[in-house]
């Protein structure tokens, strides 16, 4: 179960950082948003991650310098 568990979230770290470095965000809360839309039912048990949620921040703030 918690392997499971560990691979969705993974595999959600992995969508919010692809999303934060489009260019299209502005930052986390954003982020989290899109993914609500997009169906990921754990994106409030990742979004309780301080670093995550840092991390997508700056990835967005990259992003938008770079587009």
């Amino acid at each position: 179960m918690f392997h499971a568990d560990d691979s969705s979230l993974q595999a959600l770290r992995s969508r919010a950082y692809t999303l934060a470095e489009s260019g299209q965000f502005d930052g986390a809360h954003a982020i989290r948003q899109a993914l609500i839309a997009e169906g990921w039912s754990n994106t409030g048990r990742a979004f309780q991650s301080e670093y995550m949620r840092k991390a997508i921040s700056e990835r967005c703030m990259a992003a938008v310098k770079l587009h």
